[in-house]
């Protein structure tokens, strides 16, 4: 799975955000300040960075110029600096794109699939017994044949991929999915389009081997 440094110190951008981008497929870690930044890059092995310029402590800049200099990893900076002089200057020191606040998180995504395509670093394919997951082109296939996922299946199956080993209750899954393509989901259309993936994902969709329902919780993928 594809694993983001998020470092920004507003707490509602970085809660927003968090959750998002898990629903999109992402492991997110976040940190508010320079220190605590470089002290996680150096533990961990990351595919990006969401980097902020104005952070709790020191700056972005210098963030930048460490993991350019050190990691080699693609940064892409979140910031409400629109001035001509920030956008040089973060480019300069090595960043791969620059997306001024307030941001589309839509837009964000794209931006993100698209720095780790031309950097040869996204992807990630995911195993669901006869079910492949290739999160870098968003598709999903069985038995090398093309699911077709609609954007709204997808997004739920990224869902239960990212929490799998978990059980799922509805309104979780129904406040993940509600605003995809602005469609109106609630709890009847739920039903219906876990019954679709099923259709599409499952040998059996009578007897469910890979979304199992959990008998008044919800419904779990395993780990």
């Amino acid at each position: 799975m594809i694993r983001i440094l998020l470092v920004e110190d507003e707490k509602g951008i970085v809660s927003n955000l968090t959750e998002f981008l898990h629903v999109e497929g992402y492991e997110v870690d976040s940190v508010s300040g320079q220190r605590d930044a470089l002290r996680l890059l150096e533990q961990g092995k990351f595919d990006l960075v969401l980097l902020d310029i104005s952070l709790s402590d020191g700056n972005g800049f210098a963030v930048c110029k460490a993991i350019k200099e050190n990691y080699k990893i693609p940064v892409i900076f979140l910031t409400a600096s629109g001035d001509e002089y920030s956008t040089v200057t973060g480019f300069e020191l090595g960043a791969d794109d620059y997306v001024a606040k307030p941001f589309r998180p839509r837009e964000l995504a794209m931006r993100i699939k698209n720095i780790l395509r031309l950097t040869g670093t996204g992807g990630g394919i995911v195993h669901l017994g006869d079910v492949v997951v290739d999160a870098e082109r968003g598709t999903a296939s069985r038995n090398g044949k093309d699911l077709y996922l609609s954007a709204l299946e997808y997004r739920l199956l990224l869902v239960f991929l990212n929490n799998r080993g978990r059980v799922l209750p509805r309104t979780m899954l129904l406040e993940s999915i509600w605003d995809i393509g602005g469609e109106f989901v609630n709890d009847n259309t739920l039903t219906v389009y876990i019954k679709r993936l099923r259709e599409k994902l499952e040998e059996d969709p009578q007897n469910p081997r890979i979304i199992r329902t959990v008998r008044g919780l919800g419904y779990k993928v395993d780990a």
